[in-house]
């Protein structure tokens, strides 16, 4: 048995590694929130290590608010960063691998094919800048680490696109999406299967590919074209009666639709180094973002 240690329970990743573990028998996950341990906490953090003695430590955890970290700078370092580095010092200390989860926001959306692991990063942001920094305290503490880059996380969790756009669609009748950012929406049930799924793989004796990838499914498209696909397929989930069916979708700028944050203008991540080393892509789009609907179906949770 794989005994994994999650930080980060009740996030996006943390919810979904928990409802994607009843289908990996060989996995126990040790899943923490706030209240087991605070990751602000250097020693809460090692104390958790200790106890728990995983075999692998899975870091869920990260300050996402994108705009408020332009205000919020020390506590999007001390999640994003610090606390990052006090579990790579225990991860070492323990020799069990770490994996870590960074974002497309390292990239400064110059590029015009998709990113490598490889290409130079340069964040437009404070969330960009924490999380690259964080990704450096890996590299520069254990070498048994896996940092994957993963973008646009939606799931039936939390707060996230999908569910914004659902209720923004059932309330209003226009809603305007920026049409010139692109980037691969990426569901975070996928992620948390891909990851259940390498576990048997990365804790065994000799493995040797550790390092940083790009997690993504291969589909690319833009905020407005995502907000199009997600009426689409939740009018026929949820039927033409529902009231979203009918919102009109009005494609624009970044510039008219300023945000305290710059996002990158092109953030779509090249899969190539993942797909050759561990064999498996994430699936496909249309198929992932069903799934989260019929699961917010479910819950009754679309409007």
């Amino acid at each position: 048995m794989i005994r994994a240690l999650v930080f980060g329970r009740n996030g996006q990743l943390g919810r979904s590694l928990a409802m994607r573990s009843g289908d990996f028998a060989g996995v126990s996950l040790q899943l923490l929130d706030r209240n087991a341990c605070d990751v602000l906490q250097p020693t809460s953090i090692a104390r958790a290590i200790d106890l728990h003695r995983p075999d692998v430590i899975i870091n869920a955890t990260a300050y996402t608010a994108v705009d408020l970290a332009e205000n919020n700078g020390e506590l999007a370092q001390r999640i994003n960063c610090d606390a990052v580095r006090v579990m790579a010092d225990n991860a070492e200390r323990q020799s069990v691998p770490l994996i870590h989860i960074s974002t497309d926001y390292v990239f400064d959306g110059e590029g015009k094919t998709p990113y490598r692991e490889t290409d130079r990063v340069s964040p437009l942001g404070v969330y960009g800048q924490t999380k690259l920094a964080g990704e450096e305290a890996v590299q520069e503490i254990t070498e048994r680490h896996l940092i994957f880059r993963t973008s646009w996380v939606y799931s039936p969790f939390g707060k996230n696109f999908v569910k914004t756009i659902l209720r923004l669609l059932s309330v209003k009748n226009e809603i305007s999406v920026v049409n010139d950012q692109q980037g691969c929406p990426t569901s975070s049930l996928d992620l948390a299967e891909a990851i259940l799924r390498i576990l048997p793989i990365v804790t065994r004796t000799g493995f040797a590919k550790f390092g940083t990838y790009h997690l993504v499914p291969d589909t690319q498209m833009t905020w407005c074209q995502f907000s199009c696909a997600i009426q689409s397929e939740a009018t026929k989930l949820f039927g033409e009666k529902w009231p979203g069916a009918d919102c009109q979708i009005q494609a624009v700028t970044s510039a008219q639709f300023p945000t305290m944050a710059k996002r990158p203008s092109y953030s779509v991540l090249s899969t190539t180094k993942f797909k050759a080393n561990f064999g498996f892509g994430l699936p496909g789009f249309g198929h992932s973002l069903i799934e989260v609907l019929q699961n917010l179906a479910k819950g009754e949770d679309y409007a």
